[in-house]
């Protein structure tokens, strides 16, 4: 992908041959910096993407953003700012559409790069995204966040996966101590019960998808920057075993699943670990000055966060077995996914990260992913490609 192309950013739909199975744009947008895409096709067709963009993750001009494309069409929207809060950086958004039709928004909201800080907002849509309500609070407790979508249960239940990011008086946030939640709603979101995934340090952006036995599965990235972990419930969320690496790497950064209209498993990922870095930064904010003098990073001992991990190539994978293995894989695209940076204004970041895949309404497969930290850039694809 040229360097021109990314620079257009105008969300025209292009396939390399008229009868090719992939199609790819770069999403419209001002921000210097575009990061954390997620998806959502809805009923009539559309498809929107959320992510958050400013000048660079942790800074309070990050806010949310949207683009949407119309059915049938072959270009994105320019993006509305859907947030704006002049103190957090507000990050992470995801999409969801409950079973009476409204669509939720939820993000996010950080001071600075301590992500200890962080709190849960949400705003709603009865008009598919066209327009939205206030601006609330979901979740209040400092420190929970998010990244993967609300799943919905036979019996009514909504699980939203979190995870805490934890520190020790004096400390700032490095990810150290992060841990995974679900919570669980039986009154449409008016209340939210807690459960926490049993040992699970180091696990967190938990993406739950029901598996083809009726079981729920659940996928992780990790802080250790080492493998995908995998864990699973037979109780509707209620209990988790503890997650267990899978054969797949991971390298601290976030991974996403669906399962497909034939039971199938999609994951995209990046194909690397921590065993395939060179290098190493001290923490993910590690650029920006909260003008906090109070607390300090901690003092490394035992397992740390490994942050600096190359993040590429971003690669597709399908598996049949329920996560077990994953006999087909596919690179999106490729380079040395140079991240001991998050500089966007000088494009020193050279990453391909934070994917977001759903199945469309004729079986395609939607994708966005972050690219260079520049831009988001969407694909479109076929399982078949994937297989072929």
């Amino acid at each position: 992908m040229s360097e021109a192309f990314c620079a257009t950013r105008d969300g025209v739909i292009q396939t390399p041959a008229s009868d090719s199975p992939y199609a790819t744009a770069m999403l419209p947008s001002s921000c210097p910096q575009n990061h954390a895409a997620n998806l959502l096709p809805l009923p009539n067709g559309d498809v929107l993407c959320v992510w958050f963009g400013g000048t660079q993750e942790g800074i309070a001009d990050i806010s949310v953003w949207m683009s949407r494309l119309p059915a049938g069409s072959q270009q994105w929207s320019q993006a509305r700012k859907l947030s704006d809060d002049p103190s957090r950086s507000e990050q992470n958004p995801v999409l969801f559409l409950s079973p009476d039709n409204v669509l939720w928004l939820l993000w996010t909201a950080q001071i600075s790069g301590n992500q200890d800080t962080a709190i849960v907002r949400y705003r709603q849509s009865t008009d598919f995204g066209q327009s939205f309500g206030e601006i609330r609070t979901l979740l209040d407790q400092p420190g929970t966040f998010i990244r993967q979508p609300v799943v919905v249960l036979k019996n009514g239940d909504w699980l939203l996966p979190v995870f805490y990011c934890r520190t020790q008086p004096g400390e700032k946030w490095v990810g150290n101590d992060d841990i995974s939640g679900v919570k669980i709603s039986s009154d449409k979101g008016k209340t939210w019960q807690d459960v926490e995934v049993p040992q699970s340090l180091g696990c967190v952006h938990m993406n739950i998808t029901p598996a083809n036995d009726g079981t729920l599965l659940a996928f992780f990235r990790s802080r250790w920057a080492d493998n995908i972990y995998r864990s699973h419930s037979e109780d509707g969320g209620r209990h988790w075993s503890i997650p267990e690496p899978t054969t797949l790497p991971n390298n601290n950064s976030s991974v996403q699943v669906t399962t497909l209209a034939n039971g199938d498993l999609a994951l995209v990922f990046n194909n690397m670990s921590a065993a395939g870095a060179t290098e190493r930064r001290a923490s993910l904010y590690d650029e920006i000055d909260d003008g906090d003098d109070s607390r300090s990073e901690p003092v490394a001992s035992g397992r740390t966060a490994f942050w600096g991990a190359p993040r590429a190539p971003m690669t597709v994978a399908i598996s049949r077995d329920n996560g077990k293995t994953w006999p087909w894989m596919k690179n999106l695209d490729e380079g040395d996914g140079y991240c001991m940076t998050n500089n966007s204004q000088e494009k020193l970041n050279r990453e391909f990260s934070y994917p977001s895949i759903k199945q469309g309404l004729n079986g395609e497969l939607h994708i966005a992913y972050t690219w260079y930290r520049q831009a988001i850039k969407y694909v479109c694809i076929t399982p078949e490609w994937v297989m072929a």
